[in-house]
């Protein structure tokens, strides 16, 4: 077979990695969200890259809701150790079926409400997007509590979540199981109980800011001095 050749030579070697790796296969999620809407992908590699600049240089760092783990190559770069957890195997499984070696993450099934989660000792960090909004509100303390407890003493934490607000314009789809959504402030105050310093961020579409809550399509808050270490 001839082999092929760009007409440019600083493109060959695109070429060359796509014959000896293959092509790079898309998540379950990512798929779906190419297929539909594929600005959705974009919105979620802007919020993972926003955590793997907050949480750049730190040693060992816990996700928490990981689904597909589509979006976790942009922490596991900026990191040691990236361990990245969720409640649904299937979901696992597929993030299992594309690692690679030279970008290694640990994998596990596991339900952080059943308790935390202490593979390899307490983390240094932690963070968790799209997971709280579909924590009933009368089990968000043991949510919280038990990553917490998954962290050193003085560790921190970083929650993303859609708004509240923003639920007024969310499709169908997006607003399933969503049963836990806050407003700004609520989230801050909640976040507050768990750590010594807490800090509100918002981001509409890709563009993350300071500006008002309310307006804010999605929610982040840095929670930084755990309040509750594991014993």
């Amino acid at each position: 077979m001839k082999k092929q050749q760009t007409k440019e030579k600083q493109y060959q070697f695109m070429v060359e990695m796509q014959e000896a790796k293959g092509p790079v296969p898309m998540s379950i999620r990512g798929s779906v969200m190419w297929r539909t809407d594929p600005k959705l992908l974009l919105f979620t590699l802007s919020r993972h890259k926003f955590v793997a600049k907050m949480l750049s240089g730190y040693q060992r760092v816990l996700e928490v809701g990981c689904g597909d783990a589509f979006a976790s190559r942009l922490i596991n770069i900026e990191v040691k150790e990236l361990h990245s957890l969720d409640f649904d195997p299937l979901f696992i499984e597929d993030a299992k079926r594309r690692a690679e070696p030279e970008w290694p993450v640990t994998f596990a099934v596991h339900d952080i409400l059943s308790g935390p989660y202490l593979m390899g000792g307490a983390f240094d960090a932690a963070f968790s997007l799209d997971v709280i909004e579909h924590i009933l509100p009368d089990q968000e303390d043991r949510y919280l509590k038990n990553i917490c407890h998954s962290l050193k003493p003085g560790g921190v934490f970083l929650c993303g979540s859609p708004s509240k607000e923003s639920q007024t314009y969310a499709s169908e789809g997006s607003k399933a199981g969503h049963v836990n959504c806050k407003s700004g402030p609520e989230l801050k105050r909640l976040m507050g109980k768990y750590f010594d310093h807490v800090f509100l961020f918002g981001m509409n579409d890709e563009v993350l800011h300071t500006g008002f809550s309310p307006m804010c399509h999605y929610l982040f808050v840095l929670g930084v001095g755990n309040r509750f270490p594991t014993a």
